[in-house]
């Protein structure tokens, strides 16, 4: 009988595993350095990110920050200078403003912004509680400008009974000596008329030009008319480019809204406190004044009877 050989059993090697296999080489190339080095350094990068970037918190209170401006600049340049109109009026309530106290003497200026006048109506706040006494009517502009309804207007506020004067508008880009010798030939004065009246509010190009020529319509009207215009502008205007003592000499009639009183501490005479009167006859708003005196003093301002026609 063959004897059959003894069977042999071989053990096959194990298959190592693809993530084993990865495991050692990235045991590997960890013991190589290279790739922990690239480790380190996307760290690095990342630790140097996280240590410029801005906290949110900062960005609110800048976004804070820049609305409250806004909303500062918005109440300072276009809130703040009307809402003296919405503030409760304590004194006198009449001609739907709170009017000034302690005046006694008011009146009011026109041009052809107020359109037709109903003069019969108008009249009639001279016998209120608080009558209207004086107007000022815009007669011309620059060298060449006739207000429309101011001859119409100038013989009605007299006829009314209205103490009654005229106002040029002055353009300092037009010649002064041009524009006194249109305002002369467009008015005609008369004894207990009120002195002619130069409205300055705009400045030009030249501080020292201006207040040359200024005076040149100043002295010729008051050459013309032997007596002392009333120079009109308003309180900034004249502490800016009229803080002069030359300019102290004529009557001044001050702009300055939305006060409870005048704060500049110069003389002056009258006081144009509003520009949103409402008055009987009058269909828009209108600019209300009252004069720092008496009406017996206001008729003593006024231009007085000549010795010729004495």
């Amino acid at each position: 009988m063959t004897k059959e050989p003894p069977i042999m059993v071989v053990n096959k090697p194990r298959k190592t595993t693809s993530r084993k296999r990865t495991s050692s080489s990235s045991s590997n190339a960890t013991s190589s350095g290279g790739p922990k080095r690239r480790t380190r350094r996307s760290k690095d990068k990342k630790k140097i990110a996280r240590k410029w970037e801005v906290p949110s918190w900062i960005y609110y209170i800048l976004m804070g920050g820049a609305a409250a401006l806004l909303v500062i600049g918005f109440y300072y340049f276009f809130i703040r200078p009307y809402a003296y109109r919405w503030k409760p009026c304590y004194g006198t309530k009449a001609y739907g403003v709170c009017l000034p106290s302690g005046y006694r003497v008011h009146g009011f200026d026109i041009s052809h912004h107020q359109g037709e006048i109903n003069w019969a109506v108008l009249s009639k706040t001279q016998f209120t509680p608080f009558p209207i006494r004086f107007v000022f009517l815009k007669a011309s502009e620059g060298g060449d400008f006739s207000d429309t309804t101011f001859v119409h207007n100038f013989d009605l506020a007299r006829q009314y009974g209205f103490i009654r004067g005229a106002y040029h508008f002055y353009n300092p880009k037009t010649d002064a000596s041009r524009q006194a010798d249109f305002f002369i030939r467009s008015v005609q004065l008369e004894p207990g008329d009120l002195p002619p009246v130069l409205d300055i509010e705009k400045r030009g190009d030249d501080d020292d030009r201006l207040r040359k020529d200024l005076l040149v319509w100043l002295r010729k009207i008051e050459q013309h008319y032997k007596v002392k215009p009333i120079l009109y502008t308003s309180y900034k205007f004249k502490a800016r480019y009229l803080n002069d003592s030359v300019f102290n000499t004529y009557p001044y009639w001050i702009a300055h809204y939305y006060v409870d009183s005048v704060e500049y501490k110069g003389q002056w005479r009258f006081w144009q406190h509003t520009d949103a009167g409402t008055l009987p006859g009058i269909r828009e708003q209108v600019d209300l004044n009252v004069f720092n005196g008496t009406l017996e003093e206001l008729k003593q301002m006024t231009i007085p009877v000549s010795e010729e026609e004495n």
